[in-house]
């Protein structure tokens, strides 16, 4: 499974380009361009970054898992779910079963 994002769907009615939000999340242009053309994956800043610029949403709302195209139910790498539950952890301050 792979960690995906809606930050750049809610980006459009709050930030007025890429260049705002990744400012207000912290990175570089070049980092949140890489996320959303799918040629770097979703790490911890960018995860920390989107918790930034979008306080007001939980991680839930701003991530999800994808199983992609493979037709057969996957399970999600150990260190994948352990990650995410520790951010999610820290920054909704409840258990989360993924």
């Amino acid at each position: 499974m792979v960690i995906k994002t809606r930050v750049f769907d809610l980006s459009s009615g709050k930030y007025r380009n890429l260049s705002e939000l990744a400012q207000a999340m912290g990175l570089s242009l070049s980092q949140v361009c890489r996320v959303r053309e799918g040629k770097r994956s979703i790490n911890q800043k960018f995860i920390v970054g989107a918790k930034m610029a979008f306080p007001q949403h939980k991680l839930d709302d701003l991530f999800y898992f994808d199983a992609g195209n493979s037709g057969s139910p996957q399970k999600e790498p150990e260190v994948i779910t352990t990650r995410y539950r520790h951010i999610v952890q820290r920054y909704n301050g409840n258990n989360v079963k993924a």
